[in-house]
């Protein structure tokens, strides 16, 4: 994904809503949002990347949830191995998020720049990963606590304008009245929003200033490239005492063309009780 805003813990009748756009060049293989299982017989909901394996988002009905961005850079590194690779270890393995971390220290060099969210509703535990802090190449972890967050192609909550906008959103939906629908609603709004950044609140991160222009919308649309918006997803948690129903729903755009053609809607729920 290259855009998310996040809610955890942030509304007693919503305490988990995640909306995201995963951004990627458009010839590469991808399967939709799906119940599938790994080699170790983990049972996830993710989408999947069919040219290097791994996910940009999953969850488990245990309860374990991650998401990813790439880091942008002028000159990416040469990585040997996949950023979604992150994501779908996460969602096999047992431990906690510093035994996760621990065990990347020293490799975080093997990826591309990345910023990793990890969850563990179970033990209502939330933390960021990355391994360009600040732009070096050092790993760095932290503990979220309950809160509203929002991630670009940059450092946790870097206040990009499309970020922004969409955090603004995420915040004004879940005061809605209009219950789910609504909220979800305006969410597909601001994730479909083409609207580009004026270029003096542009972002500089190295590449062209035309690119960061067109990287700078919600949606994005780089025909030139043959890169864009593959799919937007919505995560709402709805909870009731204990109880809580987890909706994903996934949207998929065309990918032989960037024009306004709606996709297939893929959907799956989840039924988890909070501690």
């Amino acid at each position: 994904m290259c855009l998310v805003a996040f809610a955890i813990g942030a509304s007693a009748r919503w305490p988990l809503v995640i909306a995201a756009n995963r951004d990627e060049f458009l010839e590469r293989p991808t399967l939709p949002l799906a119940r599938w299982q790994t080699a170790s017989s983990q049972e996830i909901l993710s989408g999947r990347d069919l040219r290097a394996g791994g996910t940009w988002m999953g969850i488990t009905p245990a309860g374990r949830i991650a998401f990813l961005t790439n880091v942008r850079q002028a000159q990416p590194d040469a990585a040997p191995r996949s950023r979604g690779e992150l994501v779908t270890r996460w969602l096999e393995s047992k431990g906690d998020a510093a035994g996760f971390v621990a065990a990347l220290e020293g490799n975080g060099a093997a990826f591309g720049g990345f910023n990793l969210v990890l969850g563990d509703l179970r033990q209502k535990a939330w933390t960021w990963v990355t391994n360009k802090y600040a732009g070096a190449p050092s790993l760095r972890a932290q503990a979220l606590p309950p809160g509203l967050y929002g991630l670009s192609n940059a450092g946790l909550d870097t206040p990009w304008p499309k970020t922004l906008e969409l955090k603004r959103v995420l915040a004004a939906a879940l005061q809605t009245g209009d219950g789910n629908e609504g909220l979800k609603k305006l969410l597909w709004t601001a994730l479909g929003n083409r609207q580009r950044a004026l270029p003096a609140d542009l972002p500089h991160t190295g590449v062209p200033p035309e690119l960061e222009e067109a990287l700078s919308s919600a949606f994005v649309e780089v025909p030139g490239r043959a890169y864009g918006t593959r799919c937007s997803t919505v995560l709402l948690a709805t909870a009731s005492g204990h109880d809580w129903d987890i909706q994903l729903e996934e949207r998929t755009h065309a990918r032989d063309a960037l024009a306004d053609t709606a996709g297939p809607v893929h959907r799956e729920q989840l039924s988890f009780r909070a501690p």
